[in-house]
């Protein structure tokens, strides 16, 4: 079997570096322009987006659509900043009194606690919509139609019902009761695991991978979504709020199972590096790699925020 091409330590950081800066600007040349009277709404979007964070979706993007061979990037940074505004209105809503009750994200207060609750939901509201609005508007000034449509339909559906909204209908039904390892799966797979799905295929779409190649990197993303939950879920409980830039200890305030509070620290350590392996050995089996997009995937088994 080939072996796993990765970058160093150093190198991975100098790149992951350069990679977040690069998607920071693509981020601010896709905030809307000519605000008059609605200018509140613009800066509580503007306040949320530009919060910083990971950029993990965009990025995965990024490099799926590098993997399959895509050269042009201008075909893919909408898409990479449209699923970054969906991600951030989900964070938003998370935030509400309503869902989670959180005063701070990224290190600092949210957006609700900010700009008032009514305009936290507005936030939101807007952030979705400015989100398909920047995808349509790219695919009608023309590029690659076709693929751009097949793409926006992966996008859309794995943000709704389908996807991470349906994983957040259930986990709000079922806070506060006794979860099955289905159940538990079930809100992982759609409510962590679309986005990151809808990264690497949106990616793979644009750039031309087959239809195959495509459900090959839905699994990868299905893989790596339960296990950044999982980890997620052990550093609610081993990190700080300083380190992690949020309250820690909220699900259980929340009164949420976890797959630690189900299977316990070390069934859940084994299991994030399980879920990681399986990603990677997905990608090991097509015949390109991009080392960067594997170490990217193996840093999120040690990440400590």
């Amino acid at each position: 079997m080939k072996d796993l091409l990765k970058l160093d330590n150093d190198e991975f950081k100098v790149e992951m570096k350069t990679r977040t800066a690069h998607i920071e600007e693509i981020l601010k040349s896709y905030l809307p322009e000519n605000i008059t009277q609605q200018k509140t709404i613009y800066d509580a979007m503007e306040y949320s987006l530009m919060a910083g964070g990971k950029r993990l979706r965009p990025m995965l993007m990024l490099e799926a659509y590098r993997l399959f061979g895509g050269k042009d990037e201008s075909i893919v940074t909408p898409f990479m900043a449209a699923i970054e505004m969906i991600h951030t209105y989900s964070l938003v809503h998370d935030d509400l009194p309503a869902m989670d009750n959180d005063d701070y994200r990224r290190g600092r207060k949210t957006t609700h606690i900010v700009y008032g609750e009514d305009m936290g939901i507005l936030a939101g509201d807007a952030l979705l919509n400015y989100a398909y609005e920047t995808v349509a508007k790219s695919m009608a000034s023309g590029g690659k139609p076709e693929l751009q449509a097949k793409a926006f339909a992966v996008l859309s559906q794995k943000a709704g019902i389908y996807g991470m909204v349906g994983g957040q209908v259930v986990d709000v039904e079922m806070t506060g009761k006794d979860l099955s390892e289905e159940q538990l799966e079930f809100i992982y797979r759609l409510k962590t695991g679309a986005l990151l799905e809808a990264s690497l295929m949106t990616g793979a779409v644009l750039a031309g991978a087959s239809d195959e190649e495509v459900r090959a990197m839905e699994k990868v993303g299905r893989n790596v979504g339960m296990a950044f939950q999982i980890q997620d879920d052990i550093l609610d409980i081993t990190s700080t709020t300083e380190e992690l830039g949020k309250p820690v200890h909220s699900d259980e305030k929340n009164a949420k199972s976890t797959y630690v509070a189900i299977y316990g620290m070390d069934e859940s350590l084994k299991a994030v590096e399980e879920y990681s392996e399986k990603a990677l050995n997905i990608l090991l089996e097509f015949d390109m790699q991009n080392a960067y997009l594997n170490s990217l995937i193996e840093m999120l088994i040690n990440r400590k925020k």
